[in-house]
């Protein structure tokens, strides 16, 4: 049981059932647990024990080939790092890149890592960009600079950010079937976690934000036990609204998924409803997912502390990184909740995700994975990268752990 239902259990059983009695006692307990949050929020991420000298950054480039975006940095020493951006959001989003936050960082020392995305935030008043706009370009950078700390350490990137608790990562089968039905929906979810052997699957439910509009309808109430009875008891099931419903209505689904013995209900009401989304915490047993869309370390810290969330998903492109998400999945470990990130859906994401989550003590026991990029011609030789019985295991090489073809590479041109 969470600790926000044995709250409610105590205060009932204490008699503070009048408004005036639990607000003071919530005031009283958040703002401790406010104070605690807010101090790991500011703590150091990057582990710079493995450098004995600055790290000194002498360019940094962004490439383009297509619709592929790269960021490739240099040190003055002559180390290099290289990572390839979310795509489908760079296509739009370069000139933020080139023209807010390249120049910046040239000549600062790579070890200031978590003091320069501070730094860059407020530079040129960049945080009135906060958002996919401002956190895809900079977690494009950051994810570089990691690669480069990573080869110069000779250490895998999950190492730079903490400790390394999974070296294997479980995934669940993620599916997206809006607008088929719920017998043509179920056909595809199962014919894509045979490919994936996963023990765990994730799908659509609702019309995203779509303020209760099912697509098609009645998909969702057909749906819901036709997954579990198909895949049975053991499977874990996950179901994902997209802000789809309003409070009475996530509520009343949420009920159903409980009949069925659902693991987690991602994004019931609209993402940036926060005191809803408590709401429809508090009113289920369900644990409730969400994170993905939020751009705020602040914010995260309210739906932590008022536990609106059990399950913190920040997205590591759209939040900017991987050393802001520790702060979130740190922030969340101190509450005793989990950490089970979203994936960006292009590029390497899911190798990002995978290195993220092997340094997350509270990370979930499944993970998101699109299937592997065939786009992007690379070497592993550590991983296959593939998913075998539902399990992936985590690149060891330094840095990314990968090596990109260097002749792919050099089609990439300077983006000015």
């Amino acid at each position: 049981m969470s600790k926000r239902r044995d709250f409610l259990k105590l205060a009932a059983l204490s008699g503070l059932s009048g408004s005036l009695g639990m607000t003071s006692c919530r005031a009283a307990v958040n703002k401790d647990v406010y104070n605690d949050l807010s101090h790991i929020r500011d703590k150091k991420v990057l582990n710079t024990e493995f450098f004995s000298e600055p790290v000194i950054i002498e360019t940094l480039e962004l490439l383009r080939y297509n619709d592929n975006f790269l960021c490739r940095v240099r040190s003055k020493d002559g180390a290099e790092g290289i990572s390839v951006s979310n795509n489908m959001q760079m296509i739009a989003l370069y000139p933020i890149f080139t023209l807010r936050l390249q120049q910046f960082f040239i000549g600062k020392d790579a070890l200031d890592l978590d003091v320069l995305l501070d730094e860059v935030y407020v530079h040129q008043s960049n945080y009135k960009l906060q958002g996919l706009a401002l956190w895809v370009p900079l977690a494009t950078i950051e994810f570089a600079i990691l690669d480069m700390l990573g080869k110069i350490a000779g250490l895998p990137m999950g190492k730079l950010i903490g400790d390394i608790h999974h070296k294997e990562i479980a995934v669940y089968q993620a599916n997206n079937y809006r607008g088929k039905s719920a017998e043509e929906s179920i056909v595809l979810i199962e014919k894509h976690v045979k490919e994936t052997q996963a023990k765990a699957l994730k799908f659509k439910v609702g019309g995203r934000m779509s303020r209760n509009a099912d697509f098609p309808p009645d998909r969702t109430e057909k749906l819901i036990p036709l997954v579990r009875k198909t895949f049975g008891d053991d499977m874990v099931i996950y179901a994902d609204s997209n802000g789809s419903y309003t409070v009475d209505e996530a509520i009343r689904i949420g009920k159903l998924m409980e009949a069925y013995k659902f693991d987690f209900y991602e994004e019931p009401v609209p993402f940036d409803w926060y005191d809803e989304t408590r709401q429809v915490a508090y009113a289920l047993t369900i644990p409730i997912a969400g994170g993905e869309q939020e751009p705020s370390l602040q914010n995260f810290l309210w739906l932590i502390q008022h536990d609106a969330l059990d399950i913190v998903q920040p997205d590591i492109f759209y939040f900017g990184g991987m050393i802001r998400s520790m702060k979130v999945a740190r922030m969340a470990e101190f509450k005793g909740k989990e950490c089970t990130p979203h994936i960006s859906g292009s590029g390497l994401g899911y190798l990002y995700m995978m290195h993220f989550v092997s340094a997350v003590p509270n990370a979930g026991p499944y993970h998101e994975f699109k299937g592997y990029n065939f786009e992007i011609p690379l070497e592993c030789p550590t991983s296959t990268l593939r998913s075998e019985n539902g399990i992936v295991k985590v690149p060891t090489g330094p840095g990314l752990g990968v090596t990109i073809d260097p002749d792919y590479i050099a089609k990439h041109q300077k983006v000015i």
